[in-house]
C-alpha cells in the first residue's frame, strides 16, 4: 500500500478530520500531524495520526483562546422545545446590555431560530459548499480504487462504469487522491449559506441549510471556525447526533438545558453521555423547573452534575415567548438569573 493510499484511507475513514487544517493556528506543527499520517504502516496506526491531527489543532485554539481571553459557550439540549433558544438568545442580549462583547451563533442549521428572538438585520449572506468529484470519462480506466476507498457509497463502479452520489458525498477527497490515473477532480457544490449581521449590540450569525440536504456539518464547522466577540454563544442543534457535537467541539463550556419530565430526563442522560464522551465541561439549566417531578434534579445530584439556574413555569415568560420577544426585556428579574449563569461558567472555566 502507497504512501498517496494510505493518506486516502485515513482520510476516508476519518471525514471530518479535514476541518483541522482549516482551523488550526499552528501551521508547522499541523504540518508535522499530517506528515505522521503519510508515514503510518497500517490503518490502525493512520487514524491515530488523525487523532494527533486533532490534539495538535486543539492546542493551538486553545493558545489562541487564552490570549485573546474570548470564552466560547454552547447551548444544547438533548431534545427539542426545552427552552435551549430562548437561553442562548437571553443569554446573548443580556450580557451585551451589560457590556459585553457577544457574537451570537445560531448553528441549528435545519432550522435555525435565534432571528425570531434577536430580529437582526442581515448585511452580509454567503454560500457554503463541499467537494464532490467529476470523473473524466476518457481518462478513466474503471479500476475500482475510487468506488473501494469510499466509505459512504457516494461513488461506485459498476462494470467499469463510474457512478457518483453528491448528496452522499462528505468531501473526503480519497476518491481523487487514490485515482491513478488522475481521472477525479473535485468540484464545489452548495449545500447552504451563511447569513451575518448585527442585533443591536449583538453580534449575530446563522447557518441555513438548503432543503433536501442531510450534511449540516460544513455549515456547522464554517460557522464555528472564527466567530468573533470575547463571548461566543453556540446554539447548537437539539438531540446528540453529529450537528450536535460539531457544536459543541470548539467550545469551552456546555449548558445543557432540560425540564422535569420523563422525556426531558431520558434525553439529558443521552446529552450527558455525549459530553463525558467528548470530555467536556458542562453544567445543566432545568426549564420549567416547578413542574413534573424532581427525577431530573435526583439524576443530577447523583451523578455530581451541577445546576447553576432552575427557570420557573411562568406565564409571563410563556406569553412573551409567543410573542417572540427576549424575555430578558419583558419579564423582570429574569436577566439576573442569566449573568448569574455566566459567573458561574466564567468561574468554572478559571479552575
Amino acid at each position: 500500500m502507497g504512501a498517496e493510499w494510505a493518506v486516502a484511507k485515513a482520510r476516508a475513514q476519518a471525514v471530518g478530520a479535514e476541518w483541522v487544517a482549516d482551523k488550526a493556528q499552528a501551521v508547522a506543527d499541523v504540518v508535522w500531524a499530517k506528515a505522521v499520517v503519510v508515514v503510518a504502516a497500517s490503518a490502525l496506526a493512520m487514524v491515530a495520526a488523525v487523532d494527533a491531527v486533532v490534539e495538535v489543532e486543539a492546542a493551538a485554539v486553545g493558545a489562541s483562546r487564552s490570549r485573546s481571553q474570548s470564552i466560547r459557550v454552547t447551548i444544547a439540549s438533548g431534545k427539542g422545545g426545552t427552552g435551549k433558544t430562548t437561553v442562548a438568545a437571553n443569554l446573548a442580549y443580556t450580557l451585551a446590555q451589560n457590556g459585553a462583547e457577544v457574537h451570537f451563533v445560531d448553528c441549528d442549521v435545519e432550522e435555525p431560530n435565534g432571528y425570531i428572538f434577536l430580529k437582526p438585520d442581515i448585511e452580509r449572506t454567503r454560500t457554503v459548499g463541499i467537494l464532490t468529484p467529476k470523473v473524466d470519462r476518457e481518462l478513466c480506466t474503471g479500476c475500482g480504487k475510487c468506488g473501494e476507498i469510499c466509505q459512504y457509497g457516494a461513488i461506485v463502479v459498476v462494470k467499469k462504469t463510474v457512478l457518483t452520489f453528491p448528496t452522499l458525498c462528505n468531501g473526503c477527497g480519497g476518491c481523487a487522491l487514490v485515482c491513478p490515473e488522475d481521472a477525479i477532480t473535485e468540484i464545489p457544490r452548495e449545500i447552504g449559506v451563511i447569513e451575518e449581521g448585527m442585533a443591536g449590540k449583538v453580534r449575530f450569525s446563522q447557518g441555513v441549510l438548503n432543503v433536501g440536504e442531510a450534511r449540516a456539518v460544513p455549515i456547522i464547522r464554517e460557522l464555528t471556525r472564527k466567530p468573533l466577540g470575547k463571548t461566543v454563544i453556540f446554539d447548537a442543534p437539539p438531540g446528540t447526533s453529529c450537528p450536535v457535537v460539531e457544536s459543541v467541539r470548539s467550545s469551552d463550556y456546555t449548558v445543557l438545558v432540560t425540564e422535569p419530565t420523563p422525556f426531558g430526563l431520558n434525553d439529558l442522560e443521552l446529552a450527558v453521555g455525549m459530553m463525558r464522551e467528548l470530555k467536556k465541561p458542562f453544567a445543566v439549566v432545568i426549564n420549567r423547573a416547578d413542574t413534573g417531578d424532581d427525577r431530573v434534579k435526583d439524576y443530577c445530584a447523583e451523578q455530581g452534575i451541577q445546576v447553576p439556574l432552575e427557570i420557573p413555569d411562568s406565564r409571563e415568560i410563556a406569553e412573551a415567548y409567543s410573542r417572540g420577544e427576549l424575555i430578558a426585556e419583558a419579564v423582570p428579574g429574569y436577566s439576573e438569573g442569566l449573568m448569574k449563569l455566566h459567573e458561574f461558567i466564567s468561574q468554572e472555566l478559571q479552575r
